[in-house]
């Protein structure tokens, strides 16, 4: 097989009736897609420049163009919604989902923007790209954050970016507002999971109260900090949460599924200067994820 192969004509048969048609639309046609997204694929899998894509996929501006058009308009999120709700459909979801973020190194070619004063990255929608561009300057210097949330098995059910300082316990109301996968009848999506295994960043009141309101078991162990003000308070402090360790071991996942993402250069290193292209090279990995779940290994 060759190195560039990057997937099987199963696995594009299934995403391809998704993708926007050019039909309808004025001006050139789209050039063919499939060789197009092979070649986003196989640019995030190694992690060159875009000029380096190999010319079998076709003009390097062509590849890039596509990626920031599918990036921008949702097209990528609408492909891992749909990839979902066929999960969900077989039941091959597992509702026992675990949280986390994973710290990447952002290139100085992503960095090579404007600083903008304030104006924090944007959860709210999207599709608009955040005046901070998602980076900022963590210990480890210029960096971003991609937080997911995944199922019992470390496949992700939602993807987010965000800056390297930025807390984890901030994000999870975002992640959550995020999930929602359609069922197999018509009607509401699911939006529920049964239990969230998370570590001690979410250990907060208001986490644990969203959670207890929408009968969610959490999974999250109490930080020392936390159990030692309780105990100064006394019998105000109130009991402990309740924990459950043997379950806490099945958090690994999150870590397994970070494992996966930084498989592909392109998001071990931060290299686009855009949010909204890294982020969707982030949902292409889920994709991915997905798709071998559901039709076999990738190639």
């Amino acid at each position: 097989m060759s190195r560039t192969s990057v997937l099987t004509d199963e696995q594009w048969e299934r995403i391809q009736p998704l993708l926007p048609s050019s039909e309808g639309r004025r001006g050139r046609p789209f050039r063919e897609d499939r060789p197009v997204v092979e070649g986003i694929l196989y640019r995030y899998r190694c992690g060159i420049a875009w000029r380096d894509v190999p010319e079998q996929f076709g003009p390097w501006q062509t590849v890039w163009k596509r990626h920031r058009r599918y990036s921008e308009d949702g097209t990528w999120d609408k492909v891992l919604g749909a990839l979902l709700t066929d999960a969900q459909k077989v039941e091959l979801i597992d509702w026992a989902v675990s949280v986390d973020s994973t710290i990447n190194r952002a290139h100085q070619h992503a960095t090579n923007f404007g600083r903008r004063t304030g104006g924090a990255s944007n959860y709210t929608n999207l599709l608009t790209e955040p005046a901070d561009h998602a980076v900022g300057r963590s210990r480890g210097g210029l960096s971003t954050k991609i937080h997911a949330l995944v199922d019992g098995a470390g496949r992700p059910l939602v993807v987010l970016v965000g800056p390297g300082q930025g807390g984890d316990s901030p994000m999870f109301g975002h992640l959550m507002a995020r999930l929602r996968v359609q069922g197999r009848r018509p009607g509401r999506p699911r939006t529920r999971p049964d239990r969230l295994r998370a570590d001690k960043a979410y250990s907060s009141r208001a986490i644990r109260a969203h959670l207890r309101a929408r009968k969610i078991t959490a999974v999250i162990p109490e930080p020392a900090d936390q159990q030692g003000h309780r105990a100064r308070r006394g019998s105000r402090g109130g009991r402990p949460p309740a924990f459950d360790a043997h379950d806490y071991k099945g958090r690994n996942v999150v870590e397994r599924s970070f494992n996966l993402f930084k498989q592909w250069r392109g998001l071990a290193t931060r290299y686009d200067k855009l949010a909204l292209t890294y982020r969707g090279g982030a949902v292409l990995r889920a994709i991915t994820i997905w798709l071998k779940a559901l039709l076999g290994d990738m190639p």
